[in-house]
């Protein structure tokens, strides 16, 4: 890893784009506030459906997993969450950012378009895999869920996080991209 990798602490959701700026492939990132997790069905229910997300999206940090949760006592308790294949939902990328989405975290990359489509909008983080249990001691709580009828790793789960991390940036905001060698 490069001598000149720094380490970050991002808020979530994203207020001000030009935050994003400052972090560059390679870069060392831990997340505060709103996380969202979307996968494919998730993905294909906003996008392709056309529904209106029951969440805001405007500066949404969104994580490519599908979290282990159980039911207890009436509430929600998350046992697990680690990063699942991003490349399975990159064909949303251009609808992800155009609703305002400014973060997301996953594994696998985005695709070849992704450091085009990102530039001066958005990133993407790498969660290194095997952390699903360090990442689940990151999350605060979780703040609610929708679309439970996708079934619990498919729902879309809003966690709130602190000190979410370590992860890795991958694609940054001016377009550049960490490579496998790198």
């Amino acid at each position: 890893m490069s001598e000149d990798v720094s380490k970050h602490r991002l808020t979530v959701p994203v207020k001000d784009p030009d935050e994003l700026l400052g972090l560059k492939a390679g870069d060392i990132v831990y997340l505060d506030g709103t996380l969202i997790t979307a996968r494919d069905k998730a993905h294909q229910r906003m996008f392709e459906e056309g529904r209106e997300p029951p969440v805001d999206l405007k500066g949404a940090a969104i994580f490519h997993a599908g979290p282990v949760v159980r039911e207890v006592d009436g509430d929600y308790e998350l046992v697990v969450v680690g990063p699942t294949t991003s490349t399975r939902m990159a064909k949303y990328l251009e609808d992800a950012l155009e609703a305002g989405v400014r973060v997301i975290v996953g594994k696998g990359g985005m695709g070849a378009k992704a450091p085009e489509l990102m530039e001066g909008r958005a990133v993407y983080l790498t969660a290194p895999g095997g952390c699903a249990a360090l990442l689940a001691e990151r999350v605060k709580r979780i703040r609610d869920v929708h679309w439970l009828d996708l079934g619990i790793p498919e729902a879309m789960w809003v966690l709130e996080v602190s000190e979410f991390g370590p992860l890795i940036v991958t694609v940054d905001a001016h377009g550049n991209e960490l490579s496998a060698g790198e």
